[in-house]
């Protein structure tokens, strides 16, 4: 549907362009009645922001009228035909740091013109330009569309001043909308996490961060943890553990290895490597690994395990919370409750004593306390 806005109103919207370029460039710092506004989301490492100015709906009616629907004629500008600018004043600016995934289809990381064709039929077209210097929408061309999304509208509460909001974020997805009036104008950007994070692990480990072993280290756990190549893993793993100046055997490097090497199928080496690792490890981090194979249903591996922690460091918290959870995963109550006793006496701080507590508390009425 075309409509044009009135010729009083075009006049009006020159009068205001032809305002002398010093007078604009003086004033900038009166406010105004549309106020600027930002708001951003953070999307796993991607950042998207939206830079907008908000009109107030003032006793106005505002879709259909002071927002024509459809496409139109502004009266101004090089555009014979305009969508809506989505905003007030300049272009409402949509800026993302990684490339994003828009019903479907791909919008490249930049800096776009955002605008929008409103309906009649509580649909609406949400449009990505790549000019985003324009003001308003009155130099709009279709040519310059980056991406169109159609989207469909919904009703809700009033909203006074144009809104734009970042809603049910998640770890790799989130629902813009822009609320105005009772309208509501949502859709779903969402960010390839995984492959950005590890596009920019490549990068840093080519500079500062590569020269520390932690740096591999986390870069093998996160991309073996996140469905990354689990080959390319390795081979970060490996430079943490032997043949870099950095590298040196640990604990955690060595479990990460065996992790990696368990999703690969290789379960004897990297049941071999853990047997390697144990001896390296702190009294929590073997505490935790016995826990870890409680998880896996692995009961008779973890209490070994947590047994060996209780040798090697005698008397400590938690050796005997280790034990006492070993027990429990095969069934031993009489066990449980002796080692949860003496994990009473030396537990180090309140918190503690309150867990254990708890799970004695279970375990005297026979309950298991994984």
């Amino acid at each position: 549907m075309k409509k044009s806005y009135p010729a009083m109103s075009a006049m009006i919207l020159i009068a205001v362009f032809l305002i002398s370029s010093s007078s604009f460039g003086q004033l900038t710092f009166l406010p105004r009645g549309s106020q600027m506004a930002k708001v951003s989301q953070r999307i796993g490492t991607t950042d998207v922001t939206i830079v907008y100015s908000r009109p107030s709906v003032n006793d106005r009616e505002v879709w259909g009228t002071l927002v024509p629907y459809g496409m139109n004629n502004l009266g101004f500008g090089t555009a014979s035909e305009s969508p809506w600018r989505a905003g007030a004043n300049e272009n409402t600016i949509f800026k993302t740091t990684h490339d994003l995934t828009i019903d479907g289809k791909t919008l490249p990381a930049g800096k776009y013109g955002l605008h929008m064709i409103i309906n009649e039929d509580n649909t609406a077209t949400v449009i990505f330009s790549k000019n985003h210097d324009a003001w308003g929408s009155y130099f709009y061309k279709p040519e310059e569309d980056v991406l169109r999304v159609d989207v469909e509208t919904a009703e809700g509460p009033h909203v006074e001043q144009l809104t734009y909001g970042f809603n049910n974020v998640d770890a790799t997805s989130a629902v813009v909308s822009l609320n105005w009036e009772k309208k509501q104008i949502p859709f779903k950007v969402e960010a390839d996490v995984t492959n950005n994070v590890l596009a920019e692990i490549r990068q840093q480990l080519q500079t500062t961060p590569g020269f520390s072993r932690q740096s591999w280290e986390q870069a093998a756990n996160y991309a073996q943890n996140n469905g990354g190549d689990l080959d390319e893993a390795l081979a970060w793993v490996d430079a943490a553990i032997a043949g870099q100046f950095f590298s040196q055997k640990t604990f955690n490097n060595l479990s990460i290895k065996s992790q990696i090497l368990a999703k690969q199928g290789k379960t004897a080496e990297a049941e071999a490597l853990m047997q390697e690792a144990l001896p390296l490890g702190t009294v929590f981090q073997v505490h935790g690994y016995g826990r870890q194979l409680i998880g896996q249903g692995k009961a008779k591996e973890a209490l070994e395990v947590f047994k060996l922690n209780a040798k090697n460091n005698k008397g400590t918290w938690p050796v005997h919370y280790g034990l006492a959870r070993g027990y429990s995963a095969l069934g031993d109550n009489k066990s449980t409750v002796k080692h949860l006793k003496i994990a009473m006496e030396n537990a180090p701080a309140q918190a503690n004593k309150d867990r254990v507590a708890a799970n004695l508390a279970k375990a005297e009425k026979g309950e298991a306390i994984n």
